[in-house]
């Protein structure tokens, strides 16, 4: 590369960016940074530290139309608005393409035009106070301190909830944007009470983020002004190669960008990945899930994640079988909904893409998410996704196994081939088979754990997994504090053994919202006996189906009731995977 290095300010390249003269390529991946990340870029500044060269690519405008590109983002909302939105460009004058440098300029507009709104903990995905737009500020009376990871006082927070007092004053970082120069920001010190013989630190920090951002050329770049894509794309990818690595699938994301003909790949996949997630209680699934997906259903030979599979004709094969892909998986996870699953037990996305191929080749046929016809398919497309999760069949690499059970369905597609399957595989490293060590393993599993649910959905073949349910401890985990346990007379002896069972997979079963409410924390010996009060015809039939031993159920017996519960789950399990 011949070119020779260019610089101009902050103040400049967010000009551009506002302006549109900035752009992204397909070939861009999507703003990653967390808020941390935009902090510190800010203060490296502020220390002259310096923040990496830039590749910028200057695009002919005959040769405007010829790839897809799409603006910098301002705000960055990690749910509503994640994906930077596309521009069609037309006109007489050449437009510079970001190649490498993107995370830093958009981190950059953010902090000094936009917002940050990532999830708060602890608040649910679809609520929306979970996400507050917070803008960037800088603690002005924060003397400059370069033995802390950051010398100087950058924070992302909510406008509205920043409080000014003796020890804290909060300046908008991108209000320095409006002082043309070092009297403006004078004037503002001087105005707000910043200046002065005791305080003088705040107007040379202030002094030195208008510097930063308005005088000095901090921005060095080299323009490249190849117009061949394919040249672009080697540049692109040997420029990208260190760092915060481009992962394969965001090289062929833009590789199907460049080369669909009729629709944009890239809005297209995004939006199906938006699509499935918000569904149920949502999903986690990925571009990476999209693109192996469409790889599997549309037949192309080879699945791996390489550039040569993504060549012009199987791009194009894609894109000619795409709706009926898209309405496959979106069948494909309406079908995972009624089986109780979302982002949180759903361990393996890869195990998913089987189903989808198996509806795809029965045609997406809609009638099979509650159609009786259907049922005896749903049971076991249902089994056979219990049992892959549980031996994480399609965990780690797993493309020679998708090709393998993709040839079976292929060959078997009048009925869902689950014993098909499990025969391809016996013998192999991934046989589907348990044996009773296993099976033990499985005994073990915890509260918590992410095969939990799978596990308790496998014991629980009768419940209605559409309507709201909750894993649920059968003596009370409030139970098992020390509290409880003395106030019980349980011997402190004991009290270790107690606690370490209470979250086992024994003292766990799955029960329907309003049945759960209502037993709550109360003991469960109790509770039972209510039960039989009110239905005596009920209480055999609860006992049956979560497994209840015929034993004392008094909290003094409870070691003995998680010792017979689970021989009777170890049964029922043996007989389930066939043992």
């Amino acid at each position: 590369m011949d070119s020779e290095t260019t610089s101009i300010t902050i103040a400049k390249a967010i000009e551009n960016i506002q302006s549109n003269q900035f752009i992204l390529p397909a070939i861009q991946r999507e703003f990653v940074w967390s808020d941390k990340q935009i902090e510190n870029l800010f203060d490296s500044l502020m220390q002259g530290y310096p923040i990496g060269s830039f590749l910028f690519w200057q695009i002919q405008p005959d040769k405007l139309s010829d790839f897809q590109f799409y603006q910098f983002m301002d705000n960055y909302h990690q749910r509503d608005y994640s994906h930077n939105k596309p521009i069609y460009l037309t006109g007489e004058q050449s437009k510079t393409a970001i190649l490498d440098g993107q995370q830093r300029l958009t981190a950059l507009n953010i902090g000094l035009k936009g917002y940050y709104a990532s999830k708060l903990p602890y608040y649910h995905f679809k609520n929306d106070s979970a996400f507050p737009k917070r803008t960037l500020h800088l603690d002005l009376l924060a003397k400059p301190d370069e033995e802390y990871e950051m010398a100087y006082s950058f924070k992302i927070m909510e406008p509205n909830k920043v409080k000014n007092d003796d020890k804290h004053f909060w300046f908008p970082v991108g209000n320095i944007l409006q002082y043309k120069n070092v009297k403006d920001v004078f004037k503002f010190c001087n105005k707000n009470n910043l200046v002065g013989s005791d305080i003088e630190h705040p107007f040379d920090t202030l002094c030195i983020l208008w510097e930063i951002i308005v005088k000095n050329k901090v921005i060095n770049y080299y323009l490249e002004e190849e117009q061949k894509l394919d040249k672009v794309l080697n540049i692109f990818i040997r420029v990208n190669s260190g760092g915060t690595q481009l992962s394969y699938s965001d090289m062929l994301l833009s590789i199907a960008v460049a080369q669909w003909k009729t629709l944009d790949a890239r809005e297209e996949i995004y939006a199906l990945v938006d699509e499935l997630n918000k569904r149920g209680e949502s999903f986690n699934f990925n571009k990476d899930f999209i693109l192996k997906s469409c790889l599997v259903l549309s037949d192309i030979k080879s699945i791996v994640f390489k550039i040569d599979n993504f060549k012009k004709e199987n791009m194009q094969k894609i894109e000619g079988q795409w709706d009926d892909i898209k309405e496959a998986l979106v069948l494909t996870v309406r079908l995972l909904e009624t089986w109780g699953y979302n982002r949180d037990t759903l361990v393996s996305n890869n195990a998913v893409i089987p189903l989808a191929y198996y509806i795809l080749k029965r045609g997406n046929p809609t009638e099979l998410i509650s159609s009786p016809s259907f049922a005896d398919d749903r049971k076991k497309m249902q089994r056979w996704l219990m049992r892959a999760l549980l031996k994480q069949t399609l965990g780690g690499q797993s493309d020679n196994i998708l090709t393998k059970i993709r040839q079976v369905i292929f060959e078997n597609n009048t009925n869902f081939p689950e014993n098909e399957i499990y025969e391809s595989l016996r013998g192999t490293p991934k046989s589907m088979a348990f044996d009773e060590d296993q099976i033990d393993g499985l005994l073990d599993t915890q509260y918590g754990n992410s095969n939990t649910y799978t596990l308790l959905a496998l014991l629980y073949p009768w419940l209605k997994f559409d309507q709201h349910f909750h894993i649920d401890h059968i003596y009370p985990r409030n139970m098992f504090k020390e509290k409880h346990l003395k106030e019980n007379s349980i011997p402190e002896d004991n009290w270790i053994e107690y606690q370490s069972l209470r979250d086992g997979l024994s003292n766990l079963q799955l029960l329907q919202g309003k049945v759960n409410q209502s037993k709550s924390d109360q003991d469960f010996e109790d509770w039972l006996h209510n039960v039989e009060a009110d239905e005596p015809l009920a209480l055999d039939a609860y006992k049956t189906q979560h497994m209840i031993p015929d034993v004392d159920l008094s909290f003094h017996h409870f070691p003995q009731f998680f010792e017979e519960r689970t021989k009777i789950i170890k049964a029922k399990l043996q007989e389930l995977l066939e043992i």
